[in-house]
């Protein structure tokens, strides 16, 4: 496999006013993930890929994110959340319990 783990994050913008993940500071939560997982050393081939994703469909629980190949959705509210992402599931493989996405939520 080309890369271990896929984060995606969703960037969506909704104009009619429903909720959406963009409300809540998702570019900048991508773009601290990116940087983290530079910083850490876990970008590129074989590593961690950060990419952005228009709706997953999962607004009720957002902002989300989530980890391929593992199917691991994640709402999260601040960069520490993310950094916890990044070390914790990224970086040694283990989940983040207390940020999973509800299953029931959808849009």
């Amino acid at each position: 496999m080309y890369y271990k783990h896929h984060i995606f994050f969703c960037l969506n913008q909704r104009s009619n006013g429903e909720n959406c993940c963009a409300q809540h500071d998702a570019q900048q939560a991508f773009d601290h993930c990116k940087a983290q997982v530079k910083a850490k050393g876990l970008a590129g081939p074989g590593q961690v890929r950060v990419n952005k994703a228009g709706c997953l469909d999962r607004c009720a629980g957002g902002p989300v994110a989530v980890v391929y190949p593992e199917g691991v959705w994640y709402s999260y509210v601040d960069r520490q959340d993310i950094d916890e992402i990044v070390e914790s599931h990224l970086r040694d493989g283990k989940v983040v319990e207390r940020l999973l996405t509800p299953p029931h939520l959808g849009r």
